[in-house]
């Protein structure tokens, strides 16, 4: 899915929903737990209850890749079941040496076919070119994380400016607005500001509204820019939201109070 496209689907639903799918099996309501593959099954009773809402899907990998064989199975299927006018991310971050970067694009663009790749800068420009030179794919590079751990390294203070400013100025000078997304935590709101004002067109992949604390409006104003420039994401507080028969359809009552938001927004 190329820029254009993205901008159309926000758009035409009014929605920049991120419905991230971290399908812990041991979070998942117990019923489903009779089927051969109950991840599966849960993925598609919320893929038929939020694909209307949302503009994009994010399967983090390892909720996946910990299970094995059987659980990337389920990965699989779950990506083929997406329909195709939704912007998938494979919320993976990998990043190593060039031949080892090469590969995990080709695992992730061309065996999986998804449309964009989370990726982390540390290795420098040459654990992310591999990713940046396929062809109609997005790299979504870590800029500014949410979690506690950011301060050990994010915010390190050179002559220059902080460790986080350097990254987004080095890496987005690598790619362009058409193929490069950066990773910016909802709950950062204070630097939101300043990653916008060194990014103004390159849409950004927000986590941590919702459950984690992040507010969708500050968000959603100091973010956005003329094309939106957002996918907001939002995981545990839509998939968890029940744990019952009714899940999905209490997921689809989340998801549709983040989409009438973001709504009012635009």
């Amino acid at each position: 899915m190329n820029r254009a496209q993205l901008i159309a689907e926000i758009r035409r639903k009014k929605s920049y929903l991120c419905v991230g799918l971290d399908s812990d099996i041991t979070k998942i309501p117990k019923h489903l737990l009779q089927h051969d593959d109950p991840v599966f099954v849960f993925n598609q009773s919320i893929i038929d209850a939020t694909k209307d809402l949302c503009v994009s899907y994010k399967i983090n990998t390892a909720f996946y890749e910990s299970r094995g064989l059987q659980g990337w199975q389920s990965m699989e299927k779950t990506l083929a079941y997406i329909p195709k006018d939704i912007f998938t991310i494979a919320d993976a971050k990998r990043g190593d040496i060039g031949n080892t970067s090469t590969q995990y694009a080709k695992s992730f663009f061309e065996a999986l076919s998804f449309d964009s790749i989370t990726v982390a800068p540390y290795m420098g420009k040459d654990s992310v070119k591999p990713f940046l030179d396929v062809a109609n794919k997005w790299t979504i590079v870590l800029g500014l994380t949410s979690n506690e751990g950011a301060y050990d390294f994010q915010y390190l203070k050179t002559e220059q400016d902080e460790l986080y400013k350097q990254v987004i100025r080095k890496v987005s000078s690598w790619g362009s607005p058409d193929n490069l997304m950066f990773v910016i935590g909802a709950t950062k709101t204070a630097q939101l500001r300043e990653v916008r004002a060194l990014i103004p067109d390159h849409f950004l992949l927000v986590p941590g509204v919702g459950a984690q604390g992040g507010s969708l409006e500050e968000v959603s104003k100091i973010g956005m820019n003329q094309d939106v420039g957002l996918l907001v994401n939002a995981s545990r507080q839509i998939l968890f939201a029940g744990d019952g028969p009714d899940f999905a359809e209490k997921a689809r009552e989340q998801a549709l109070l983040l989409q009438q938001e973001m709504a009012g927004y635009l």
